[in-house]
């Protein structure tokens, strides 16, 4: 099934598949005030993602992203306690204006795992997100286990989350094959890169038969988002459009057309993700548009220097984003 969408011009979309891990998904920040969380903030940094106010007896304005990504590596779900974490994606949900949530509940124990995914269910989350979050480094059939305990727990769709820069875990195609015999599990986001040289048809074709033609393969990894989305990815789990919706509506669009080498406004931002952290950079951007504290991460992380800060700005500006 695919919905029609159309953006704030009345010019139609491209047309998604339904379901929460289809389309372009946007990741905001979880911003911090004194190391705290800054929920005005995050009700901002949301209402840029949900759609636009309607006057009375109209219809609601589009929303320039299909879903939103609650509580991922740049909302800092590693870094938050669980009334922190619960806070927030009441904030999040309460804000997306039916825009459906997809709630990342990551944590080192399964006991926490299972609280976060039972809350993600109760207050009304569309799917979750599942990274495999360790100390001691992980077995595969531990993962399994992981995946299989929340399946049991709560009857929401899962995503996996394969991100190996933050969690040192790497998802094998055998890996996936087997998550995706969980009814339960029907996504996965993948990173920019498993490390080979394989061109982006090539990989999305052997994840593609590994977790079957019903799952949906989404990417993340900004910069490498336009590549896979032309060759058939479903889905960019977006960090950019957490912040710059419409451009990157506009780049999803053309991509899934067809145009993975178009010029855009966001690709000057991908030198500064690769070079500083997605989320320092967010933090800056989002501080240099007023919308965050200058300080807005969880401690020890700390933002970027005023010469990186000034980089930061100038390029949000350079490109029209501001």
């Amino acid at each position: 099934m695919t919905v029609g969408r159309h953006d704030a011009t009345g010019h139609a979309m491209t047309p998604v598949p339904h379901g929460p891990f289809h389309g372009l998904s946007a990741f905001p920040l979880t911003p911090l005030r004194d190391d705290v969380l800054d929920a005005p903030a995050l009700r901002g940094l949301v209402g840029r993602l949900a759609p636009a106010p309607a006057a009375e007896g109209a219809d609601i304005g589009p929303a320039l992203v299909d879903s939103i990504g609650a509580l991922g590596s740049t909302g800092s779900y590693a870094y938050l306690d669980r009334e922190e974490w619960t806070t927030a994606l009441r904030t999040i949900l309460a804000g997306a204006g039916g825009t459906p949530v997809v709630a990342g509940v990551g944590a080192l124990r399964t006991r926490e795992v299972l609280a976060r995914a039972r809350t993600a269910e109760q207050l009304g989350a569309a799917g979750l997100l599942l990274a495999p979050v360790s100390y001691q480094p992980l077995r595969d059939s531990e993962v399994i286990g992981l995946f299989a305990a929340v399946a049991e727990a709560v009857d929401l769709p899962i995503c996996i989350y394969d991100n190996p820069g933050t969690t040192g875990f790497r998802f094998s195609l055998d890996l996936y094959a087997r998550l995706s015999g969980i009814p339960s599990v029907t996504g996965v986001k993948i990173p920019p890169t498993d490390g080979t040289e394989a061109q982006p048809a090539e990989r999305l074709a052997r994840i593609r038969e590994a977790v079957g033609p019903d799952a949906a393969i989404g990417i993340s990894g900004d910069a490498a988002a336009a590549a896979h989305l032309a060759a058939g990815a479903d889905a960019w789990h977006s960090v950019v459009g957490g912040l710059f919706p419409r451009a990157a509506r506009t780049l999803f669009d053309a991509a899934r057309s067809g145009a993975s080498d178009t010029a855009h406004d966001l690709e000057e931002l991908w030198p500064l993700l690769a070079q500083h952290g997605s989320v320092r950079v967010m933090a800056a951007a989002a501080a240099e548009l007023d919308l965050v504290a200058d300080d807005c991460l969880p401690h020890p992380l700390r933002p970027l220097e005023e010469d990186e800060r000034a980089e930061v700005a100038r390029t949000v500006r350079g490109a029209g984003l501001a």
